[in-house]
């Protein structure tokens, strides 16, 4: 049948008028909700004062950008855009010569590295999602927004990045993007954090009121101390800990990257956390402060699972044992960063390298070659040791 043929034979009568009257009322519902940041244009409205922006519940002009009144924000901001990089800029060939070695990684190593793949993929989507779909949305400063873009962009060069091992290294597509939804200990942390975002992207939400305030503070910190700040951490130190021992070093490289910028996107949240509480101190009430807790404590229960998972047996001198103290660890500077008391007494660092990881500025030597120059630009120069 041809357009003109199938076009033709459509009649309105096809359509209950009901039908039609709730599309027509949806279509006006949208378009209502998109005009929500598009006020009128007041000619000869006052200038705007930097006392006047907040991070939430903000009715000072969205489209001013200075006078700046979060400058950490804007700093932020400049030093991501200077840590621009690129997937394909990492060499990737020695990866795949030892992928290909039969005898180059134990099946528990190759495991790590595919169920990393598998969960890091879908997690950087997710976050993508959460930040345009939702977060975007409900801050009103101008400047932490301009942040929220840069990030968005990190959150999708990483899911390049990921794309990028998957394909050098030969993996089956669909095996590990689906990953998701086969292994239980990825699944689950998925299926944590997806309500979060789905509470933030609801279309009828709204800040204004100490209760949506408050699911926006509880949101945010299930997005940025929990997801980002909790359960990227055991990944992180099992591939950068085959990078140290001179395996999948392009891998173990592109991970070093992204940790550099999930950690400034974890920071970057929790000041945006600690702003908010400053500006609506009632919304940390007790019970609240329990709350959090308790979803801290979640996180780590999930995050010391998928480790567990992960390497069964142990390989590269860890064990899921050590990871546990590693959460605990990790856990209590969580807390202590958003102004809850520790959880975990004691707890030290079995891995003191990571914090070395996360800092690229100062040369040094790479595992087999040497980073001279990092800078925007997309621009690294490699010498050959």
């Amino acid at each position: 049948m041809s357009n003109t043929e199938m076009n033709s034979s459509i009649s309105w009568n096809d359509f209950p008028v009901e039908d039609i009257m709730n599309r027509k009322t949806q279509a006006v519902a949208e378009t209502e909700e998109i005009a929500i940041e598009f006020e009128d244009l007041e000619m000869g409205a006052a200038r705007i004062r930097v006392d006047e922006k907040r991070i939430i519940n903000c009715r000072a002009d969205l489209n001013q950008l200075v006078p700046f009144k979060y400058s950490w924000a804007w700093e932020k901001y400049l030093t991501a855009c200077a840590n621009h990089w690129m997937p394909n800029e990492i060499n990737m060939a020695a990866d795949i010569a030892l992928w290909k070695d039969p005898n180059g990684l134990t099946e528990d190593e190759r495991i790590v590295i595919k169920r990393n793949l598998g969960f890091f993929s879908t997690a950087d989507s997710l976050v993508a999602n959460n930040l345009v779909l939702a977060v975007y949305r409900h801050i009103t400063n101008p400047e932490c927004r301009q942040y929220l873009l840069r990030q968005a962009f990190e959150e999708a060069i990483h899911t390049h990045g990921y794309q990028h091992i998957i394909q050098s290294l030969g993996l089956d597509e669909a095996e590990v993007f689906n990953m998701y939804r086969e292994i239980p200990s990825v699944a689950k942390k998925a299926e944590w954090a997806i309500p979060y975002c789905r509470s933030l992207s609801d279309r009828n939400f709204r800040t204004g009121t100490p209760e949506n305030d408050q699911r926006l503070l509880r949101d945010l910190i299930a997005f940025y101390v929990v997801f980002e700040g909790i359960f990227f951490y055991v990944g992180f130190t099992q591939i950068l800990s085959m990078g140290r021992r001179n395996k999948m070093t392009g891998t173990s490289e592109q991970f070093q990257y992204i940790l550099r910028d999930e950690s400034m996107h974890m920071n970057f949240g929790i000041d945006v956390i600690n702003q908010i509480k400053i500006e609506n101190p009632h919304l940390w009430s007790e019970d609240f402060q329990q709350e959090m807790i308790t979803l801290i404590k979640e996180g780590i229960d999930l995050e010391y699972q998928y480790a567990v998972d992960t390497m069964p047996r142990g390989i590269l001198g860890l064990n899921a044992n050590m990871f546990k103290e590693y959460l605990h660890y990790v856990g209590n500077r969580r807390c202590l960063q958003i102004g809850l008391p520790e959880q975990y007494p004691g707890a030290e660092n079995p891995f003191p390298w990571m914090s070395e990881m996360m800092d690229l500025k100062k040369e040094k030597n790479f595992f087999e070659t040497r980073v001279i120059e990092y800078q925007a630009g997309g621009t690294l120069n490699w010498d050959e040791e």
